[in-house]
């Protein structure tokens, strides 16, 4: 094959002879492999993984990750195992090749389960070696760009997989020139009429922008040259997908997208670059607002360069980019400036690396307290899209945060216990709403207790893959916790009434039910208890049967458990019903409900009388002598409309030690009198009482009653 060789001979450029022999035989072992099989478009399937060779070796790739991309495909499309690359090519090669295969083997609920497990397995194995995603990323983009020959169906699915997940991740570590490639290339098969009439849009408006182009790019050049700073200035093409892209989100028709243009300066050092940004202001006035300084604060991908939007000629906006030769190389390339510059030791991409390490070393850690992989897949979809913003410690550090980020997303990014214990937030000095969102340049201090927790509405507003993931981590770990001490009371209950004793049930009783229940332990039943998903008494005399079969003395099975009872300290296993809203004193009754635990009703629950309980979901349950706590009552009352009323009830209530809640109230049209409704936080009957009482003798209080909804 010509391909081959012209392949190996542009090897030979950058490589030693010994890592092209290497190339050469992960090469032959690949198309023995793959021999008899084609590709959709006819072509030997060989052609493909050569292709995508070819493309890393533009970014001078390194003999290892050239071979593992040559046999990228043939664990998941021929015979040929892990241990056989291993045993020829080294575990490294191995590794790679694993990391870019598909979980074929393996049977999946559904093609979004495969996909998403596929992506984790393909992420994980790019936290330990990045060479795997530059594989995976050239892989995708050869077959876009071949994608033609695939059905209507195929196409859109992998084009909007693509544009999702692939084209941002090529984003994410700074890989410019792919990542636009790989958003056009799925517009086109997305979307092929808009890419069609977009295209020959842009090619006929060319023509008229050129002389534009050439004026603006003259004055640019001349100015810097009367300044002293040598410089290239280049016009900037827009691609079809990113005129779409701001047609759509802005409203803009063609014309108005078309007519701005775009120039990069290129100069030799840093100092240059602020130098030019004199220049052309000088030369056209910039639009106020407009400036972004990403060479004192890079983007979390590495990227350096100085942004500024201009009045140019005829009014027409005027953007320029201004950057170093070294900041553009990695504006393009990206982690694979790595390999691509290393040789020559020109190029400082230490920050970018550093960066790109800390966002892989950050998957792990969300993979780890991910419960599936659509959870995994779901935490960092947020990070693939970093439009950031930086803000500031209290002793000036800068973080880099996605645009839409809140105080519990920095409480996190500093440190897991940090995000644990938040309880405010000081942004700029000022107390702020934790679902307050942070802007460019804001200074953030968290305030914590020790005593504080993760609160499950925190989930409605955090921005980052990384808070969302710690919290719910935290919650699941409270949940089954806390259920868990809920279902070992109630097991003991329902032991109890077998007048078995807890303390009779031996590992090998609990092994046994394990077994059965398909339950990694102990805990994990318990837990279930506690979450309504098994009763109490279905275990204990399971617990009976599994006696049996370790060959020890039978537990006689009896009846139902007796009555739980309830203290107040059980936390999220236990929940106290809206609808009549049971403190303590109240008689009450529980309802089981699969998976979400038990949830307390009073025995006169209106909203329950009209629902169907399976009776088999009622559980006996009553307070306990000593309840800890504070629970949530309502008070309804009608008062006569007076000046400082609301303040007067206020005091009422807190002088009779309780705390309010909520309060709402309405006015009747035409009448002196509004009702109120008060949520107040008491310890129990007696507690209400008293403050129903005190309330009772103000005397504006025309009526007042406990609501029970």
């Amino acid at each position: 094959m010509s391909e081959i060789a012209e392949f190996t001979r542009h090897l030979g450029h950058y490589l030693p002879p010994l890592d092209v022999a290497l190339v050469e035989r992960a090469f032959a072992f690949s198309e023995h492999a793959h021999q008899g099989q084609f590709r959709k478009s006819g072509e030997p399937y060989i052609t493909h993984p050569l292709a995508v060779a070819s493309i890393l070796s533009q970014w001078r790739l390194d003999a290892q990750g050239l071979a593992a991309a040559l046999l990228h495909d043939v664990m998941e499309d021929t015979n040929v195992t892990k241990t056989e690359i291993e045993s020829s090519f080294g575990k490294p090669v191995a590794d790679m090749v694993d990391g870019v295969s598909k979980l074929d083997q393996i049977e999946f609920q559904s093609s979004e389960d495969a996909q998403a497990e596929n992506f984790r397995k393909m992420l994980l194995a790019m936290a330990q070696d990045v060479r795997v995603i530059l594989i995976k990323l050239a892989d995708r983009l050869h077959n876009m760009r071949t994608l033609d020959a695939m059905g209507p169906t195929h196409r859109e699915r992998i084009a909007r997989e693509t544009l999702d997940i692939y084209a941002p991740i090529a984003n994410r570590l700074g890989l410019n020139a792919l990542f636009l490639e790989l958003q056009e290339l799925s517009f086109k098969h997305l979307h092929p009429m808009r890419y069609r009439v977009l295209a020959r849009a842009i090619k006929s408006a060319r023509g008229n922008r050129r002389e534009v182009m050439d004026r603006i790019l003259q004055s640019m050049r001349e100015g810097l040259k009367l300044a002293a700073i040598p410089a290239t200035a280049t016009g900037r093409e827009k691609t079809a997908y990113s005129v779409y892209k701001k047609m759509r989100e802005k409203h803009y028709s063609f014309s108005q997208v078309f007519d701005i243009y775009g120039v990069r300066i290129l100069v030799k050092d840093v100092t240059a670059c602020y130098a030019a940004l004199g220049v052309l202001h000088s030369l056209y006035k910039p639009i106020p607002g407009k400036f972004k300084d990403y060479i004192a604060i890079s983007k979390a991908n590495g990227y350096q360069s100085l942004h500024t939007t201009l009045f140019g000629p005829f009014g027409t906006p005027l953007e320029a980019q201004i950057r170093t030769q070294d900041m553009h190389r990695i504006a393009e390339a990206g982690v694979a400036a790595h390999w691509l510059y290393k040789a020559g030791g020109e190029l400082d991409i230490a920050e970018a690396q550093q960066q790109t390490h800390r966002w892989l070393q950050s998957l792990l850690e969300i993979q780890s307290e991910s419960g599936d992989s659509k959870e995994f897949l779901e935490h960092i979809k947020g990070d693939l899209f970093p439009e950031e913003i930086y803000v500031f410690t209290p002793k000036g550090k800068i973080m880099a945060l996605p645009r839409g980020a809140t105080p519990i997303d920095f409480a996190y990014a500093v440190h897991t216990d940090i995000g644990h214990h938040c309880t405010s937030a000081r942004i700029n000095y000022e107390l702020m709403p934790l679902r307050t969102e942070l802007k460019n340049g804001d200074q953030v201090e968290i305030m914590t207790s020790p005593t504080a927790r993760p609160n499950p509405s925190w989930l409605n507003f955090v921005g980052t893959g990384k808070a969302r993931s710690r919290i719910r981590h935290f919650l699941k770990s409270l949940q089954q916790r806390e259920s868990a001490v809920l279902g070992e009371r109630m097991l003991e209950q329902a032991l109890a009434s077998l007048k078995v004793p807890p303390e009779s049930i031996t590992w090998e009783r609990w092994d046994a039910l394990g077994r059965e229940y398909g339950a990694k332990g102990r805990l994990d039943i318990l837990a279930d208890i506690g979450l309504g998903k098994r009763l109490s008494f279905v275990v204990a005399q399971a617990l009976t049967r599994a006696s049996n079969r370790t060959g020890e003395d039978p537990i006689p099975a009896s009846a139902r458990p007796g009555t739980l009872q309830l203290r107040g300290v059980e936390g999220v296993a236990i929940q106290y019903g809206k609808c009549c809203r049971p403190i303590p004193g109240d008689i009450i009754f529980g309802q089981f409900r699969r998976g979400q635990g038990l949830l307390v009703h009073t025995r006169d629950c209106q909203t329950l009388k009209k629902s169907r309980v399976d009776s088999d979901q009622i559980v006996d349950v009553e307070w306990a002598p000593v309840v800890q706590g504070v629970f949530e009552a309502g008070i309804r009352l009608l008062v006569a409309d007076e000046r400082g009323l609301l303040a007067k009830l206020a005091t009422e209530i807190s002088d009779a030690g309780a705390n309010i809640a909520y309060v709402s109230m309405e006015r009747p049209d035409g009448d002196d009198v509004v009702a109120m409704f008060f949520t107040v936080q008491v310890r129990d009957r007696r507690h209400l009482a008293h403050v129903l009482f005190s309330l009772r003798h103000i005397p504006e209080v025309k009526r007042i009653q406990r609501a029970r909804t």
